[in-house]
C-alpha cells in the first residue's frame, strides 16, 4: 500500500462500534453510501473481508478485529495531538493553585507568580505554602514544587532543578580553627529543622571518596526551614540550608559556609502534577517560565 486512508479507518472503526452502517452514518454526519463505498475500499486495498453483513447486525472478522483494536487507538492517538495541540496554542487563564515548601515558594515562586500573573492577567495564581505534603487531588492543587528527594508515587513528576545543601553560621558562631573535619562539628551549637526525617544526622564527603557521618549536637529545633534561617542569622548556631535561600546571606557576609570544601547530597526540584493526559495551557506556561529562571539563576548560584 502507497497510502493509507485514515478517514476509511475511522469509518470502519464507527461500523463495528455501532454494528450498522446506518448508525454508523447517523454518528458521523455522512451517508450511509459513502460509508459502505469507503468500508468497501479498505477491503479491496487490504485485499481480506474486515466485515460479515446480515440483516440485523454488522459483526467484524477475524481480521476485522485486530484491525478495529488498532483502529482504536490510532484515532485516540491523532485524538489526542489535536486537543495537545489546541491547548499548546490557548491562552492561559482560570485559577491556578500551587503548592510548595515554606523556603523555596517564598523566595522564588512568590516572585514567579507575581511576574506570571502580569504577563497573563487572564489566569489567577493561589499560591499555598506549607512544608507538609498536600494531597494534590483532594485539594485540587493544580501543581506541587516539591524540593528534596522523591518518594515514589504515582504522580506525574518534571525535574525543573537541582540545590546545593550548605553548612552555614553567622559570623562568630565558629571561632576559628575550631572546626577542621566533620568531626569537629558534633560539640557545636547546631540549628535543627524538624521537618525533616533525620534532622540530626548528616553524610560529609570530601574529594568523591572521603566520607564522614556525624549527629550533630541539638541546641534548637524549629520546624519551618525560613524560621531556621532567621535563627541562624541571630547567631544561634550551625544550620544546613539549601543555597537558594542563603546565597544572598553569603554573598553579603551575614553567614559564612563551614567546612566548604566538604559537600552534603544534593537535591531535586520537582515539578508535581495530579495524573492527568494532558495538562491546562495555565499549568504548562508556569513550568515553563519556572525552568527559564532556574536555567537563568543556576551559574550564579553554583560559584
Amino acid at each position: 500500500m502507497e497510502s493509507i486512508n485514515l478517514n476509511r479507518l475511522a469509518y470502519f472503526a464507527a461500523v463495528v462500534d455501532a454494528a450498522s452502517f446506518t448508525r454508523a452514518a447517523d454518528r458521523l454526519g455522512i451517508t450511509k453510501t459513502v460509508v459502505s463505498q469507503q468500508v468497501a475500499r479498505l477491503e479491496q486495498e487490504l485485499k481480506t473481508g474486515l466485515l460479515v453483513r446480515t440483516t440485523r447486525r454488522v459483526e467484524p472478522t477475524e481480521a476485522g478485529r485486530l484491525l478495529h483494536a488498532r483502529c482504536v487507538m490510532i484515532l485516540r492517538e491523532a485524538e489526542n495531538a489535536f486537543a495537545e495541540l489546541a491547548q499548546t496554542n490557548a491562552e492561559p487563564m482560570g485559577l491556578l493553585r500551587i503548592a510548595a515548601p515554606n523556603d523555596y515558594g517564598s523566595c522564588t515562586l512568590a516572585r514567579l507568580a507575581a511576574a506570571f500573573s502580569r504577563k497573563h492577567p487572564a489566569c489567577r495564581v493561589d499560591l499555598i505554602l506549607a512544608d507538609s505534603k498536600i494531597d494534590l487531588v483532594a485539594n485540587q492543587i493544580d501543581l506541587s514544587i516539591r524540593v528534596g528527594w522523591l518518594d515514589d508515587s504515582n504522580l506525574q513528576t518534571r525535574r525543573i532543578g537541582s540545590f546545593r545543601q550548605l553548612l552555614v553560621a553567622a559570623p562568630g558562631v565558629v571561632k576559628r580553627g575550631a572546626v577542621v573535619r566533620p568531626e569537629d562539628l558534633a560539640a557545636l551549637p547546631f540549628v535543627t529543622n524538624g521537618a525533616l526525617k533525620e534532622p540530626l544526622h548528616w553524610h560529609f564527603t570530601r574529594n568523591d571518596f572521603e566520607r564522614q557521618a556525624v549527629r550533630m549536637k541539638q541546641t534548637l529545633t524549629i520546624n519551618t526551614t525560613p524560621a531556621v534561617l532567621a535563627a541562624t542569622l541571630a547567631g544561634a548556631g550551625l544550620a544546613v540550608l539549601p543555597d537558594f535561600l542563603v546565597m544572598e546571606d553569603i554573598k553579603a557576609g551575614r553567614l559564612i559556609r563551614v567546612l566548604p570544601l566538604w559537600t552534603l547530597p544534593a537535591g531535586g526540584i520537582h515539578a508535581v502534577y495530579p495524573a492527568a493526559r494532558f495538562r491546562p495551557p495555565k499549568v504548562t506556561a508556569f513550568v515553563a517560565m519556572l525552568m527559564e529562571e532556574h536555567k537563568r539563576m543556576e551559574p550564579a548560584r553554583l560559584r
